[in-house]
C-alpha cells in the first residue's frame, strides 16, 4: 500500500480545495482522531461532492476523478500499523442513470478493485499510521443524463478486529466551475520591491456560485499590507512546505454567474521583505460553504481586517473551453530575490578539563542575514554542520540531528564515540536565527591545545560553498580543549571559554563580516532552528547561542530542552557522493 507523505498531504489539502473544472471538491470528510484501542477505528474519506460535465452531443464524455483514503489514527509509526486484510465496498446503485464509474488501475494505492453490477469491491492488506491511499474512481456522466441529476457513492469497510467509519460522496451533473487566471508577475525581484497582483477568475460552469473564497498563501519573505474588512489573516511559523508563511482568506458574496469573468477592483500588493530570498505565492478561488471555510481556516486563529471591503468587478463573458483543467482553481508563483545570507559558525574553548570529566559543549552557527533561507519546493536540507571532535575527547551525547561518521566522512554504525559528525541543516533557517548543537564530550586523555572544528557548509564536502553565502571566511570555528589560556579566541569563531563548570565570554560573537553577537536562546527570532535534543533519551542543553562549554564532571543529562521542530525535514545522513541542485 502506498502511504501519503506529509508534503503530499499538504499539497493534497491545498489541491482539494482548489479543484476546478466541474470536478468540484467542496471538502474532505472530517478525519477524527481516535485513541489507541485494541480494536482500532479507521476513517474512510474522499471528496464530499464531485461535479461532472454534461454528456456531450458528440465525442467522448469528460471524466472526473475521486480519490479515497483510509486513515489509521495511531501515532506509533513502528507498532501502530494494522497488519490484517481488509475489504472496502463502494455502493454505486445511487448513480444509476446519473454517472458511470470505473476504478483507475494506475491510481489510489495497491488495492485490488473490481466492479460487479452496482458494487465495487477493493481488497488490500495492511494500514499504516496516517493517511493511506486506497482507490481512485473515474466518473463520467451517463448517456442521457440531464444537468442537475445527482446520486451518491457510499463507501464502507470491514476487517477482523477493526471498524471503519463510512463515507458518502455526492455526484452531480453540472455545477460551478471556478477558474483562477494566472498572474503575469516578475519572478526576479529585489528586497523592498513591490508589484501589484490583480486577481481574476471565471465561472466556466453551468450554474452560479452564491459566494466564493479567495485565498492567498505567501512565504515568509513576501508581505501583503492590505487589510480588507471581509478578509481574515493569520501567520504560521511552519507547516506549509515546511516553511513560515502567511495566509489570507476573503469572503466575497455573489452570485457569480456562469460564463462571466470577475476581477478585483483593487490589486493586492506583493512586497519583497528585506529578508526575501526564495519565495512562493499561492492564490486560489473556491465556492464558499461552511465546510470550505472551516477547511481554509484549518483550526488556526485569524484576525479580521479593519479597512474597506475587498470588491470585484464583472468583466466580459468567459470563453467556454472544451478542455478544462481540473486543478485550475489555484495558481502558484515562485520568486527569487537578489539577496544573501551569512551563515557564521561558532565553536567553543575550555581552559581546564581533567581526564575522566564530561563537558557540555554548545556549538553551531548563526544566520546573520539579511536573508532567510528556505527550500520551499524541494523541502530538502540546506546543508550540513560538520563537527570534528578534538583529540582525547569522546562524544557521549549528541543532538538527534547529528550522525556519526568516520574521520574520512563515511557512514559509521556506532553513533557515540565517533571522531566526526554530520548535523543536518533543515529546509528552513530564518534570518537572525541561531542553530545550536548541544554535545557532551568525555575527556579520555588530556591533550594540551586539543583542537577540533565546526563548519557549516554545503552537504557535499567536495563543494563546501553555500551558494547564498558570499564568503566562507566565518563558516568554520574551533573547538579547543585545554587551551593555553582562557581567552577563547579561535580565529574569528566567537567561541567562549569556560573552566571549572562556569561559562564565560561575550555570548558567542559570530565574527565574520557582521560581527554580530549570537547570545540568547537557540530559538533566535521566529522560533529558532535548534539542532535537536540529545540522543540516548537525554534532553539537550539550553540551546544557548553562546557557544559555551561547561565542565560537568559527570555524564548527567543536559538540563533544559531546545526546540527540534525545525528539524523535522532534515534527518537523513548526508552521503558524500550524493548531489543536489544549487537552485531551489
Amino acid at each position: 500500500m502506498r502511504r501519503l507523505s506529509a508534503p503530499a498531504a499538504l499539497r493534497r489539502g491545498a489541491a482539494g480545495l482548489a479543484a476546478a473544472g466541474l470536478l468540484t471538491v467542496t471538502g474532505l470528510a472530517a478525519v477524527p482522531a481516535h485513541a489507541a484501542d485494541p480494536d482500532p477505528v479507521f476513517t474512510l474519506s474522499g471528496p464530499s461532492d464531485v461535479g461532472l460535465h454534461a454528456y456531450p452531443a458528440s465525442g467522448k464524455p469528460k471524466k472526473a476523478v475521486a480519490d479515497f483514503e483510509v486513515t489509521n489514527p495511531s501515532k506509533d509509526e513502528e507498532k501502530g500499523s494494522y497488519d490484517g486484510e481488509y475489504t472496502l465496498t463502494f455502493d454505486l446503485s445511487g448513480l444509476a442513470g446519473v454517472a458511470d464509474v470505473r476504478f483507475d488501475p494506475e491510481g489510489g494505492g495497491s488495492s485490488e478493485c473490481k466492479i460487479t453490477g452496482t458494487l465495487g469491491v477493493c481488497h488490500d492488506y495492511g494500514i499504516w499510521p496516517g493517511i493511506n491511499d486506497v482507490a481512485r474512481l473515474e466518473i463520467t456522466p451517463a448517456k442521457g443524463s440531464k444537468v442537475g441529476a445527482s446520486g451518491t457513492i457510499k463507501v464502507t469497510g470491514r476487517a477482523e478486529g477493526a471498524t471503519f467509519t463510512s463515507h458518502s460522496t455526492k455526484v452531480e451533473v453540472g455545477g460551478v466551475d471556478l477558474v483562477m487566471k494566472p498572474l503575469n508577475l516578475k519572478q526576479e525581484i529585489k528586497p523592498g520591491e513591490a508589484q501589484p497582483a490583480r486577481l481574476t477568475f471565471a465561472n466556466t460552469g453551468t450554474s452560479a456560485a452564491p459566494a466564493v473564497l479567495v485565498t492567498l498563501i505567501h512565504s515568509h519573505g513576501i508581505e501583503i499590507p492590505e487589510r480588507y474588512s471581509n478578509c481574515e489573516y493569520t501567520r504560521h511559523d511552519d507547516g506549509f512546505f515546511g516553511a513560515a508563511y502567511s495566509k489570507t482568506v476573503c469572503v466575497l458574496d455573489g452570485p457569480f454567474e456562469p460564463g462571466a469573468v470577475y476581477e478585483l477592483t483593487e490589486p493586492f500588493t506583493l512586497k519583497a521583505a528585506k529578508h526575501a530570498f526564495y519565495e512562493d505565492f499561492v492564490y486560489r478561488v473556491t465556492e464558499n460553504s461552511p465546510s470550505a471555510l472551516r477547511a481554509e481556516r484549518g483550526g488556526a486563529a485569524f484576525t479580521r481586517g479593519t479597512g474597506a471591503p475587498l470588491t470585484l468587478k464583472k468583466q466580459s463573458a468567459a470563453p467556454r473551453g472544451a478542455d478544462l483543467n481540473p486543478w485550475d482553481n489555484q495558481q502558484e508563483q515562485g520568486f527569487r530575490a537578489k539577496n544573501t545570507a551569512d551563515f557564521a559558525a561558532y565553536g567553543t574553548s575550555v581552559a581546564k578539563a581533567a581526564a575522566g570529566e564530561t563537558v557540555k559543549a554548545t556549538i553551531g552557527f548563526r544566520n546573520n542575514g539579511p536573508a532567510w533561507v528556505a527550500y520551499l519546493r524541494s523541502g530538502e536540507d540546506i546543508g550540513t554542520v560538520d563537527v570534528k571532535v578534538p583529540q582525547g575527547a569522546t562524544v557521549t551525547r549528541k543532538p538527534k540531528s547529528c550522525h556519526a561518521v568516520t574521520t574520512s566522512g563515511d557512514w559509521r554504525e556506532k553513533q557515540l564515540g565517533a571522531p566526526r559528525y554530520f548535523c543536518n541543516v533543515p529546509a528552513m533557517v530564518l534570518e537572525n536565527e541561531d542553530f545550536a548543537l548541544p554535545f557532551e564530550m568525555k575527556i579520555e586523555k588530556v591533550v594540551k591545545q586539543a583542537t577540533g572544528s565546526v563548519t557549516v557548509r554545503n552537504w557535499f564536502e567536495g563543494e563546501p560553498a553555500l551558494h547564498f553565502d558570499p564568503s566562507m571566511r566565518n563558516n568554520t570555528a574551533k573547538i579547543v580543549l585545554n587551551g593555553k589560556d582562557d581567552t577563547g579566541s579561535t580565529s574569528g569563531s566567537g567561541s567562549t571559554t569556560s573552566s571549572g563548570g562556569s561559562t564565560s565570554g561575550s555570548g558567542g560573537s559570530t565574527g565574520g563580516s557582521t560581527g554580530g553577537s549570537s547570545s540568547g536562546s537557540a530559538s533566535g527570532t521566529g522560533g529558532g532552528a535548534s539542532g535537536g535534543s540529545a540522543d540516548s533519551g537525554s534532553t539537550s542543553g539550553s540551546g544557548s547561542g553562546s557557544g559555551g562549554l561547561a565542565s560537568t564532571g559527570t555524564t548527567a543529562m543536559m538540563a533544559g530542552g531546545v526546540a527540534a521542530a525545525a528539524l523535522a525535514i532534515g534527518t537523513a545522513l548526508y552521503v558524500k557522493t550524493r548531489r543536489r541542485p544549487a537552485q531551489r
